[in-house]
């Protein structure tokens, strides 16, 4: 029985072995530069969660001040309005024994009432400061939750890049992409909505 032609296996295998490699190392550049890019948009995303965040508690702090100092201003008033309560109460004690009261008991119920107003004006525009400052510390604290989700996500897609290379399955590599794009979609929230 003649023998068919005789194939050289071992040039075919070290052939199949070289494509093999090839492909696997590009593809290992490709999840080495898509990781890389990753782990620089968690590095933009942890930076960004981080100074939000920092930035609300200033602004908390500055509306916590602002609410002090209005609430002095409240207590003041309330000073005004019983030195002014006391005052007409003279008044009237005078009226009732039938006798007229010193013209400086009106003026100084006229003057408590009228710093009355001034103080009314600045504890509002106080108070107006304080809800401002807690506006945007809490649209502050919304950006870091998403900055925070977008870190979260690129944790995870850094892993599944890891897992992709270790085990050369495509799939797990485009769920990381997938991740990572979901990721810098939230990292875009902030810019579109800020």
């Amino acid at each position: 029985m003649p023998e068919g032609p005789e194939i050289e296996t071992e040039n075919l295998r070290e052939a199949i072995k070289e494509e093999l490699e090839h492909d696997g190392g590009s593809f290992l550049k490709r999840i080495a530069l898509t990781t890389a890019i990753l782990a620089a948009c968690a590095a933009i995303a942890a930076l960004r969660a981080g100074a939000t965040v920092n930035e609300a508690l200033v602004l908390k702090t500055e509306a916590t001040r602002l609410q002090g100092e209005a609430s002095d201003q409240w207590a003041y008033y309330q000073a005004k309005g019983i030195k002014s309560a006391v005052a007409l109460s003279a008044i009237n004690m005078w009226e009732a024994v039938g006798k007229a009261a010193p013209s400086r008991l009106s003026a100084e119920s006229a003057r408590y009432v009228a710093q009355q107003d001034s103080i009314s004006r600045k504890a509002t525009a106080l108070e107006h400061g304080r809800d401002e400052k807690a506006r945007e510390a809490e649209l502050l604290l919304s950006q870091h939750e998403t900055y925070a989700a977008a870190v979260a996500l690129l944790q995870i897609a850094i892993a599944l890049g890891a897992i992709g290379a270790l085990t050369r399955y495509r799939l797990v590599w485009y769920g990381s992409v997938g991740l990572g794009v979901v990721a810098a979609i939230l990292l875009a929230i902030p810019i579109f909505h800020g």
